[in-house]
C-alpha cells in the first residue's frame, strides 16, 4: 500500500485532520496499537473535531465581537443587581431556541457589553451563527449600504443570524433613516431569531426616543412585550478596577 497516496488523497478531500493523524500513526507506529475498526475511528473522530473547532472559531470570528468574553468569566460579586440564576438560565440559551429577546439595561461601566458578548460567545460555541452591533456602526453601514445598493443583502445577512446583538442602543438620536432600519430588522427577525440589545437607556424611555409614535409602537411590540430583562445597578466597574489598581501601586 502507498501511504503516501492515501495520504495526498485525503489532504484533496480535504481531510486534514485525518491525513496528519493518519501520517503521524505512520511514523510512530500508533496504528499497531488498534483494531482497524478502532483505528478508522480514530480517523474520523479526529478529522470531525477539527471541521467542528473550525466552524466554532469561523462563527466567532464572522460575529465580531468587540472584546473577547465568556460566561464562565462574569463576575457576580459586584454589587449591580445581577441575578446569577436568572442569568445562569439565559445561558442555557433557550431564549433562542423560542425565539425571544433579551434587553440588558444599566449605567455606563456596569457590565452590559460584557453580559452581551459572553452569552454571543455561547452561542457560538452552541454552533448559533451570531452578529455583533455597536449599534451607531450599524446604522452607519446602513447608510453605505443604502447607498451602494447593498441594503437588502445587509438585511437578510443580519436576518439569517441566529443571534444579533445591538450594543450601545440609543446613544445617538433616531433619524428617519434609522428608524425605517430598525424598523426592518426587528420585523425580520420577529419570531424567527433573536436580539440581544444593551443599552444605557431604561425601556420606558424607548418610545420617546424612537419617535414617530406608530413605528415606535410596531418596534416596541415586536421587541421589548416578550423580551427577557437584565437590569444592572451600581458603580461603573471600570471605575472601581482602577481603583483597585492605583491602591495597588
Amino acid at each position: 500500500m502507498n501511504h503516501q497516496t492515501s495520504i495526498e488523497k485525503m489532504k484533496q478531500m480535504r481531510l486534514t485532520a485525518m491525513a496528519e493523524t493518519y501520517y503521524n500513526s505512520l511514523q510512530t507506529g500508533m496504528y499497531k496499537d488498534y483494531t482497524i475498526d478502532q483505528f478508522i475511528a480514530l480517523l474520523v473522530d479526529q478529522e470531525w473535531e477539527h471541521r467542528h473547532n473550525k466552524k466554532i472559531a469561523n462563527l466567532i470570528a464572522s460575529a465580531k465581537f468587540r472584546d473577547q468574553t465568556t460566561v464562565e468569566d462574569i463576575d457576580y460579586t459586584a454589587s449591580r443587581s445581577l441575578d446569577r440564576n436568572v442569568l445562569e438560565r439565559l445561558t442555557s440559551l433557550d431564549f433562542l431556541k423560542r425565539k425571544e429577546n433579551l434587553i440588558i439595561t444599566g449605567l455606563t461601566g456596569t457590565g452590559k457589553s460584557y453580559i452581551a458578548q459572553a452569552l454571543g460567545h455561547r452561542a457560538c460555541l452552541m454552533q448559533h451563527k451570531t452578529l455583533y452591533y455597536n449599534t451607531t456602526r450599524l446604522m452607519d453601514d446602513v447608510r453605505l449600504a443604502r447607498t451602494e445598493g447593498t441594503y437588502i443583502k445587509l438585511l437578510v445577512r443580519i436576518e439569517k443570524a441566529d443571534l444579533l446583538i445591538l450594543d450601545d442602543f440609543g446613544l445617538n438620536s433616531f433619524d428617519p433613516t434609522v428608524r425605517t432600519t430598525l424598523m426592518d430588522i426587528v420585523e425580520s427577525k420577529y419570531d424567527k431569531t433573536s436580539i440581544i440589545i444593551a443599552t444605557q437607556i431604561p425601556v420606558k424611555c424607548w418610545h420617546e426616543l424612537i419617535g414617530e409614535g406608530t413605528i415606535a409602537d410596531a418596534i416596541l411590540d415586536r421587541l421589548v412585550h416578550s423580551s427577557h430583562r437584565i437590569e444592572l445597578s451600581g458603580e461603573s466597574m471600570r471605575k472601581n478596577k482602577l481603583k483597585t489598581v492605583q491602591n495597588n501601586l
